[in-house]
């Protein structure tokens, strides 16, 4: 029985094809060069916009401990991107006396937390916009 978790793992990587491939991204300057002349390359690594959202609800998610329940905004700025998040505060009953709270999530091209600020606090019914 000795090694037969090692033959195990042999067989599912042979049966993959091989191991898996290492990730080959580098970091990227801020004007999309990877210090190796591969300008176009590292522009394609940039992050996308549904990328930005996932990494601040989950940089968000960490520093509140809350889950988000909306996004109202996505800006790509120039440094890399700010995400306008709505996250539930606190939940009462009824719902629509909920407390709920806009924070603004900047992020850099590679996902990175660069700042965050809760930017308004408002009851759930409160529709007017007023801020």
């Amino acid at each position: 029985m000795k090694g037969s978790a090692a033959s195990r793992e042999e067989d599912i990587r042979h049966r993959r094809g091989g191991d898996e491939p290492e990730d080959d991204r580098r970091p990227v300057d801020r004007h999309g060069h990877d210090g190796n002349g591969n300008g176009d390359r590292a522009r394609s690594r940039r992050l996308s916009g549904s990328g930005a959202v996932a990494y601040a609800k989950a940089h968000l998610m960490e520093l509140t401990g809350q889950p988000a329940e909306a996004v109202s905004a996505l800006n790509r700025t120039r440094d890399g991107w700010r995400v306008v998040i709505e996250v539930l505060e606190l939940e009462r009953i009824p719902r629509t006396t909920d407390i709920l709270a806009s924070y603004s999530v900047d992020l850099d091209q590679s996902g990175e937390l660069m700042g965050y600020e809760r930017t308004h606090r408002y009851y759930r019914n409160d529709v007017g916009g007023d801020q």
